[in-house]
């Protein structure tokens, strides 16, 4: 009911489009804008072809907006999570702290396909790698989520020690936690920095975990 709930709130935050023409995405922007694309036919054979383009650099202010274009017009925008009714189902788009979580169409019966990437943009550049090196790419997908799992445990490890080092608290009752792990000011910097570069090249794949990605986001 809660699910059923929030999707119909992202329904009624959707606002119309003003009808502008859909920009290319430049190469300076790959890491500020996300841009996927839906070719949907129609019962008379012609093709609808959806975009959904999405700046990230509005999560400075407190928010991220999604656009959603049909044959190349500006057709709506909404905050995200966004969810825009499009023929056949709906498009939604979730984002995180590193990129987007999810772009997907969701059919009527409740199937789901992920949306194309656009060729320019970063979240295509990575299909692109995964396509022709698909070696190379399952190595580097198996390092980010060794990386952000390493990152979790020296996470839990220093709240342990947090936790426990208060006068009045769990202490009393477990005891004092030492880390076995002790990182100076400039380790735990390198280890924030690899792990948000893991958590933004899963992003890129649109992988998202709540624990991994969420533990450093």
């Amino acid at each position: 009911m809660l699910k059923e709930w929030r999707h119909r709130r992202a329904v009624q935050q959707v606002k119309p489009g003003d009808g502008r023409p859909l920009k290319r995405l430049r190469w300076w922007q790959m890491l500020t804008r996300a841009l996927f694309h839906l070719r949907l036919m129609n019962d008379d054979g012609r093709q609808t072809i959806y975009a959904v383009d999405v700046k990230h650099q509005n999560q400075s202010e407190g928010y991220v907006k999604a656009h959603l274009y049909l044959d190349g017009r500006h057709h709506a925008e909404s905050k995200v999570p966004a969810v825009f009714p499009v023929q056949g189902g709906t498009v939604e788009v979730r984002t995180s702290s590193f990129g987007l979580k999810s772009c997907h169409y969701v059919t009527a019966e409740g199937t789901e396909h992920q949306l194309i990437p656009d060729p320019a943009s970063a979240e295509g550049r990575r299909a692109r790698l995964d396509r022709v090196h698909p070696a190379l790419s399952r190595c580097i997908g198996f390092l980010s989520s060794i990386v952000l799992v390493i990152g979790l445990v020296l996470l839990l490890l220093q709240l342990a020690e947090q936790v426990t080092r208060a006068p009045e608290g769990v202490a009393q009752y477990v005891g004092t936690f030492t880390s076995p792990i002790d990182l100076s000011a400039w380790g735990n910097a390198v280890v924030g920095l690899v792990t948000v570069a893991a958590s933004t090249e899963r992003a890129l794949r649109l992988r998202y975990n709540w624990l991994l990605d969420g533990g450093v986001g």
